[in-house]
């Protein structure tokens, strides 16, 4: 079985809550942890947004956990920035700290005033930001000329090793594209016949490292509350892209999600008050090949799920511990 992780959302919990919930889920046994990283949450009622480099360091010092973030340089973050927090939380944590670097989403990106870019420009954007990022964790120097402008940069504390950079993806042709540089892949719930088509592509184009998945679901002992609460936090995510890559702030997810009823919100969020459910849908996951799966109950309030999972679900599972989250050999 494989490594069962707990997702924490920024977007929709306060970040002190969050360092509590952490290790409360390490606690009942969830073995590894991941973090999204938005400067807005996705509609107006998740109502947060934490800084997550802020919050990783807090969480890693206080928890045993490896944690992974996904993010989006070369907008708001310039790559040089992201490659300094790479190493400064690699150096400290060793073999515990992962990140997905993705394109982005013009709701949290657009606050520069650059312009937002097509996707493949984004796409060839964040290819550049890789590289430079790579090369400034090898300790070179780096200047660079195209899509980012880098000038004579040095980061002069890394990582023994280098932290695994993971693909996020939640299309086949994101997969094999990124299998070109990634050190793993992320993606999330979606049809199974999608999720193999992914893993097949990244691996078929040379992919290495790990394949995680993120899971989306609601649990409630009441089945009526398990489905309002996916409705209510989870309905402006729904959308396949290009629309939720365009949207450009909480209010314009929240005009777009106002006729979607509740029964259309479970394409995407698992619902359901049954635990063995739960657990029978995680065990089709693991079937699939994932080494590491990361829950995320979509809802405000993270200790009931987290006491029923770890009771009644990681132990119907056996959950593994992940080994270190370092760069593949090249």
């Amino acid at each position: 079985m494989p490594v069962i992780g707990f997702h924490n959302s920024h977007e929709q919990i306060h970040p002190a809550q969050l360092l509590e919930d952490v290790r409360h889920a390490e606690e009942v046994g969830f073995t590894a942890a991941m973090c999204s990283d938005h400067l807005t949450p996705w509609n107006p009622r998740q109502g947060h947004s934490g800084f997550a480099w802020s919050w990783l360091g807090a969480a890693m010092a206080t928890t045993s956990l490896p944690f992974g973030a996904v993010n989006a340089p070369g907008q708001r973050y310039h790559p040089v920035i992201v490659a300094q927090a790479i190493g400064t939380l690699g150096a400290m944590f060793p073999g515990r700290f992962w990140l997905a670097l993705g394109s982005g989403e013009a709701m949290n990106e657009h606050v520069t005033g650059d312009k937002w870019l097509p996707k493949k420009a984004r796409d060839a954007r964040l290819r550049e930001c890789v590289d430079v990022i790579r090369a400034l964790l090898a300790g070179e120097e780096v200047s660079h000329e195209g899509l980012v402008t880098v000038e004579r940069a040095k980061v002069y504390t890394l990582p023994d090793q280098q932290p695994a950079l993971v693909v996020p993806a939640v299309s086949v042709e994101t997969a094999r594209r990124g299998a070109a540089w990634g050190d793993g892949l992320v993606t999330i719930n979606q049809p199974h016949d999608k999720l193999r088509e992914m893993v097949d592509a990244y691996r078929e184009e040379g992919g290495r490292g790990k394949v995680v998945l993120q899971v989306h679901l609601s649990w409630d002992p009441d089945p009526d509350r398990a489905l309002h609460i996916a409705h209510d936090q989870w309905r402006s995510n729904v959308f396949p892209p290009p629309l939720c890559w365009d949207l450009d702030s909480p209010e314009a997810f929240e005009q777009a999600s106002a006729h979607v009823a509740p029964e259309d919100v479970t394409g995407a969020v698992l619902v359901s008050d049954d635990l063995g459910q739960h657990a029978a849908w995680l065990d089709e996951y693991a079937a699939l090949g994932f080494d590491e799966i990361y829950l995320h109950h979509v809802g405000q309030e993270q200790r009931g799920f987290l006491d029923a999972f770890g009771e009644k679900v990681l132990t119907q599972l056996d959950v593994s511990t992940p080994g270190p989250a370092v760069a593949a050999p090249r």
